[in-house]
């Protein structure tokens, strides 16, 4: 491809690419994904998150956060052993983070005490929060109305969401929206929901190795696959695949501060 994308979500260094990961990197940017942005999950991912930034150094980037559904009894020490984290290299978002009533209510107390902590990280260290919503929008709304400000900016990752709530997200002035595979998906319904987005709200993802896009939907997520998610944002934006895929970097640039 003549133009480049930027995968926003993908957890590359999770045990399904164990045995091709650096392979499937290089098609990733073979394809003309030259940047995939790595959330953090929990402690244990930690570690091969890092090796894989290393090993990537201009094309894979991490973020520091803990999930939401890996916020256990002792999620406090937790979140404090990855703040100082912050200290010892680059992170380009907090996250991520959020709120997830699908998997588990009985923890809907500290997660929210969790989200609140980590978006207290991002406004002190100026970075953009990745926010995880499931089940959740009207709790992290409650949660936004609090604590929003001109400080916070960030991104709802894997929007699958009503018209109304995407204006409700954009109304909080900081935060883009991202869309993934499930873009692809007719039964969805979101590419309607698309349609009255703005493109300079929008940013792309695969959560791979999660959501996999059609064609390949039921099959392993990658990063390269984003381009599918591009194709079918602009058939609906009824736009030229380039210009798509121009306006989403940039709006990723933007937000992750990256180097254009």
């Amino acid at each position: 491809m003549n133009f480049e994308l930027i995968d926003t979500h993908t957890h590359l260094y999770l045990e399904a690419f164990d045995e091709d990961r650096h392979i499937m990197v290089g098609r990733a940017i073979e394809a003309g994904v030259k940047r995939m942005l790595l959330p953090n999950i929990d402690k244990e991912s930690i570690v091969g998150m890092h090796a894989l930034c290393d090993a990537f150094p201009e094309n894979c980037f991490p973020m520091m956060g803990l999930h939401p559904c890996d916020v256990k009894e002792d999620f406090l020490s937790v979140l404090k052993e990855m703040e100082l984290l912050f200290a010892q290299r680059k992170y380009v978002a907090v996250g991520e983070t959020g709120i997830d009533l699908y998997w588990d209510k009985s923890t809907l107390h500290n997660q929210i005490t969790s989200f609140e902590i980590q978006i207290e990280w991002a406004k002190r260290m100026n970075l953009p929060i990745v926010i995880h919503a499931r089940d959740s929008f009207n709790e992290i709304f409650e949660v936004l109305d609090r604590l929003n400000d001109d400080k916070l900016r960030g991104v709802f990752h894997c929007f699958t969401g009503s018209l109304e709530q995407a204006h409700k997200i954009m109304e909080y002035g900081g935060f883009l929206i991202g869309l993934g595979g499930v873009l692809t998906y007719e039964k969805s319904g979101l590419a309607q929901v698309v349609k009255d987005i703005p493109m300079e709200s929008i940013i792309l993802e695969t959560d791979s190795p999660f959501l996999t896009p059609k064609p390949y939907r039921g099959k392993r997520n990658e990063s390269a696959y984003v381009k599918f998610v591009a194709e079918k944002l602009a058939e609906v934006k009824e736009m030229p695949l380039h210009d798509a895929a121009a306006i989403t970097t940039a709006n990723a640039v933007a937000l992750f501060r990256l180097h254009a």
